[in-house]
């Protein structure tokens, strides 16, 4: 089989360029809902971001990631320097707003209360939020970084970038586990 010639694998743009920005939308949209002490605005927020950031892991950890293992390691390099900038501010930001609006909504709708009768899957929730967010941050973000740094060599340990990406992928799918378990969660609190 002959090999792809020579792909580039980092952009010319500046990292700031390349992050999706929009995204900041969502923690402007949830400070305006709590500064008005909207609960209709504040679980917009809430649901859409939680449904960004549920799509996209359970599509990095489902989809992205079996294609990946099935693509040269020039190819998945390039698609993986695509990628990285993009979500370096992406997840965090849905990740976040997601959690602080939910936690925001269960206060006024009084379920932290212990004495509520749904508190119990308030805290089940709470503590999967907690999980994933720690594992986000401490493990999903420096993984993506060290990667967007790896690709900004002139030569990029191509091998190291997919072992971190393989990493990443399975963090995501296991993300997405527990995010199909909060909405069940939430349709329980919903019904």
């Amino acid at each position: 089989m002959s090999s792809l010639p020579s792909v580039p694998v980092f952009s010319s743009q500046p990292l700031w360029r390349q992050m999706t920005w929009w995204v900041l939308l969502f923690p402007a949209a949830m400070f305006v809902a709590m500064g008005m002490h909207s609960i209709y605005l504040l679980n917009w927020v809430h649901v859409l971001s939680g449904v960004l950031w549920t799509g996209a892991d359970l599509y990095m950890g489902f989809i992205i990631g079996p294609v990946l293992r099935g693509m040269q390691i020039q190819a998945r390099t390039a698609f993986i320097a695509c990628l990285v900038p993009r979500t370096l501010l992406y997840f965090p930001v849905v990740a976040i707003t997601a959690g602080t609006a939910g936690w925001h909504l269960a206060g006024w709708l009084g379920i932290t209360n212990p004495e509520h009768p749904k508190y119990f899957w308030a805290m089940v929730s709470f503590g999967l939020v907690m999980l994933m967010t720690v594992v986000g941050m401490c493990l999903l973000l420096p993984n993506s970084l060290r990667i967007w740094v790896e690709l900004k060599k002139t030569e990029p340990d191509r091998e190291k970038i997919g072992r971190l990406n393989r990493y990443n992928i399975r963090l995501s799918g296991g993300q997405g586990v527990m995010q199909v378990a909060m909405i069940l969660i939430m349709a329980y609190f919903r019904f």
